[in-house]
């Protein structure tokens, strides 16, 4: 097989490259057909286990490097392209099967679901910092660029640290990119893994929404209701017309999201520098989410919103998320873990206390009645991807109890251009170079006071009388 055939440089149309392509596709989509299978049977998801995972270990199993490698070198060149285009599906369907929330009556638990995320984001520069300077940096030498590893692996995932390898290296840090994506997968494992043991905790422990107030009936029935009608044109259609239309609209708010890209990319062009040097570097999936919000909007604007499927878009994100968790487990470099295993696992379990104690400790203080929900639903953004949040969610609210879905998308709306792959995330390791790494540590530590401080304080004024 010719070995020039790489991702990002087909462009020719030719058999072979579409034969590549529908082997990778079929590939992907068998193994996660068998780890779903695998899942139900033994009924993974009970124990915080998604299926995607077990279909990851399949295809690890599978991979060149694996106990059994049947799988070609060039076919996981082409499941490492994937994650960045699947994580763009997942954010560009996203906004469209739900109604648009009300802006007036989210504001409170908006502002503390922003409050906790910056609290996260930046926090998780503050302990990789602290990682670095007090015990990598003493210890191996590394690069002070190491200390951005968690926020654009764990907040970021895996499009994230691909897309920040080639800005890494010009620093010095060559490495970068594969221990970022070697730490996104960490990240992932562990969003997951520790997310789900973290539901049954709080379970156990009665935090859940639905054991602290019955279920409305009268929303039951509006649900029901809601649900009939938007189900009602769909269900004239054949499931093929409607699948593509749906598809059609995620495409839609993908194609909008590339295109504030391209404008975003020419404004910045035109400042030159730094500022150039970041807008290039920025992702497209950021801005796949106003994509997303345009097309509901404007669907809702034209009386045509029942054309966006509820059933069918959440399907989109969940399949999208799936091949996202099972390609990017068979693509993990072992031997790479094996190599940096103490420096990854330091700035891991780092991350990962940080992220379990603000949200276990932090976030019943900022959020409101349906803390729990809206807090494992950041915990799985934060420490893997917004797909990992929103199983999370799913495991502790099946019946959408909680109000957590709305306020995230939209604090989503608000932080994702800048964090999570956004603008902060390109800045960060040109501040760590250009400031030091104590300046930017510090700075980020003055964020994470000003963050939680404005987050207590809202809550205290949202709880007076009056």
């Amino acid at each position: 097989m010719s070995r020039q055939l790489l991702p990002g440089t087909w462009g020719g149309g030719s058999l072979e490259e579409l034969a590549w392509l529908a082997l990778a596709g079929a590939a992907l989509s068998l193994i996660l057909v068998a780890g779903r299978s695998i899942g139900r049977r033994l009924q993974l998801r009970l124990w915080g286990v998604p299926e995607a995972l077990v279909a990851g270990l399949i295809g690890l199993l599978v991979a060149p490097a694996g106990l059994l490698p049947l799988l070609p070198d060039h076919l996981m060149q082409l499941w490492g392209e994937l994650p960045l285009v699947l994580l763009t599906l997942v954010f560009g369907s996203l906004m469209l099967g739900k109604p648009l929330p009300q802006l007036g009556g989210l504001w409170r638990p908006v502002s503390g679901q922003v409050c906790l995320a910056l609290v996260l984001a930046f926090g998780q520069y503050v302990v990789g910092g602290l990682a670095v300077l007090l015990v990598l940096q003493p210890l191996l030498g590394v690069s002070p660029v190491m200390a951005c590893l968690i926020e654009v692996a764990y907040e970021g995932g895996h499009g994230s640290a691909a897309a920040m390898g080639p800005s890494y290296a010009a620093l010095g840090f060559s490495g970068g990119q594969d221990l970022g994506l070697a730490m996104a997968t960490v990240g992932l494992l562990s969003s997951t893994l520790v997310g789900g043991v973290v539901v049954v905790l709080g379970r156990q422990r009665g935090w859940l929404l639905d054991q602290l107030t019955p279920a409305n009936p009268q929303d039951a029935s509006s649900q029901a209701a809601n649900g009939s009608s938007s189900a009602a044109s769909p269900s004239s259609r054949p499931p093929w017309a409607a699948w593509a239309v749906n598809l059609a609209l995620v495409g839609i708010a993908v194609l909008i999201g590339v295109g504030l890209l391209q404008l975003l990319q020419l404004g910045t062009d035109a400042i030159g520098g730094g500022v150039a040097e970041v807008g290039q570097s920025l992702p497209v999936f950021p801005l796949a989410i106003i994509g997303s919000l345009l097309v509901r909007w404007l669907l809702e604007r034209t009386n045509t919103s029942h054309w966006a499927a509820a059933p069918i878009q959440s399907e989109i994100g969940t399949l999208s998320a799936d091949l996202l968790i099972t390609s990017a487990t068979a693509c993990l470099n072992l031997a790479l873990l094996a190599a940096d295993w103490l420096p990854l696992t330091v700035l891991a379990l780092a991350g990962l206390i940080w992220n379990l104690g603000v949200t276990l400790l932090l976030a019943p203080r900022l959020l409101p009645a349906d803390w729990f929900e809206r807090a494992v639903l950041e915990f799985g953004q934060a420490t893997g991807v917004a797909a990992s949040g929103l199983l999370l969610l799913r495991m502790a609210d099946p019946d959408d109890h909680s109000q957590a879905l709305p306020a995230f998308s939209l604090k989503q709306l608000m932080l994702q251009p800048f964090l999570a792959g956004g603008v902060v995330t390109v800045v960060a390791p040109l501040a760590v170079v250009g400031w030091g790494l104590p300046t930017w540590t510090g700075f980020c530590f003055a964020l994470v006071v000003l963050a939680g401080g404005a987050g207590l304080l809202i809550t205290q004024l949202g709880r007076r009388p009056g």
